[in-house]
């Protein structure tokens, strides 16, 4: 009997000391700084939900987690940034439909599939395309007839996230927009309320202010389904474009060969604040929706939007701006 109780005593010592690492390591992480780059200006959509989960990590006792804006190059050099940073949990990369655009239109320093660790998916957002109130469009067939009639001189707008969505309007609408590209949805809101431009396609959460108080006009919907802040305002579909859906989302990413311990823990640590009753009232009071997919799913998200993504490129034949 002797032995077996030896070897149970050397088993329990160890199993204490493997949970004084685990504990340790914990700790470790909660007490540590991350940096989360967000590839977009302030007031984005991604930048608002990095900032609002941001807070609430650190509220509920997680790690600080700091903020860092680096737009440009189409979201490519704060992802470059991030995919040479050091694989230990301190450095995010905050991701959106550009993420797996840019990649088709200009060669990047990075892969954006094996370049990263997938942590989560994490908000849905729907889509609209607006106008300066004082515009003569009040439907998007007015704005698309214009299009037709004056080929080239109707604008829309839109972060890099969009540039593909708008082309397929283009194309399906057989109407001569000209594209303009925005390093974010502030200057481009900017731009349509100082009259530069004819139209913005943007995720609704950052003109729902400017739609609520009467300076922008909300033309259609471009997600699948009316947005329940907009009731009247029909979809692209109901508009007469069967098949045209364009939803935002956004989701997190480490640097490649980040351990899995780390890419568990920043996982629970947002999912657990996307499920705060806080944090969804205020996503839910700017139609934004969590997802909370993670690991192995948000892989394959990622993967089948990026494939997506590039045969619509190719058969658009359309080039970077």
């Amino acid at each position: 009997m002797k032995p077996i109780r030896s070897w149970l005593a050397a088993g329990l010592l160890t199993l204490c000391a493997v949970a004084g690492v685990m504990q340790c390591s914990a700790q470790a992480q909660s007490a540590r700084t991350i940096k989360l780059v967000v590839p977009y200006p302030p007031a984005g959509t991604a930048d608002i939900v990095a900032r609002l989960l941001a807070e609430q990590i650190g509220r509920a006792g997680g790690p600080a987690i700091v903020i860092e804006n680096r737009p440009g190059g189409g979201t490519a050099i704060a992802s470059e940034a991030v995919s040479r940073a050091a694989p230990d949990g301190s450095t995010l990369l905050m991701i959106s439909p550009e993420f797996v655009i840019t990649p088709h239109l200009r060669k990047p320093n990075y892969d954006p599939l094996t370049s990263f660790e997938p942590i989560c998916q994490l908000v849905n957002s729907p889509t609209v395309i607006v106008v300066n109130a004082e515009s003569p469009y009040r439907t998007l067939a007015d704005l698309l007839d214009a299009a037709r009639a004056k080929p080239g001189e109707v604008t829309m707008a839109s972060t890099g996230i969009f540039q593909v969505a708008i082309e397929q309007l283009k194309r399906a609408a057989k109407a001569n927009l000209t594209y303009l590209p925005y390093a974010g949805n502030a200057p481009a809101s900017n731009a349509l309320l100082g009259g530069h431009i004819s139209s913005l396609f943007a995720v609704y959460p950052t003109v729902a202010e400017l739609v609520k108080s009467g300076k922008l006009r909300a033309l259609a919907v471009a997600s699948l389904k009316r947005i329940a802040a907009l009731p009247d305002v029909p979809t692209v579909i109901e508009a007469g474009y069967p098949g045209y859906e364009v939803e935002s989302w956004s989701g997190l990413l480490a640097p490649a060969k980040t351990p899995d311990r780390d890419i568990s823990q920043l996982a629970s640590y947002f999912t657990a604040a996307l499920a705060a009753p806080e944090i969804k009232s205020k996503l839910v009071a700017q139609d934004s929706y969590a997802v909370s997919v993670c690991g192995a799913g948000f892989a394959a998200f990622i993967r089948k939007q990026y494939e997506e993504t590039g045969r619509t490129i190719r058969e658009a034949n359309f080039k970077a701006q």
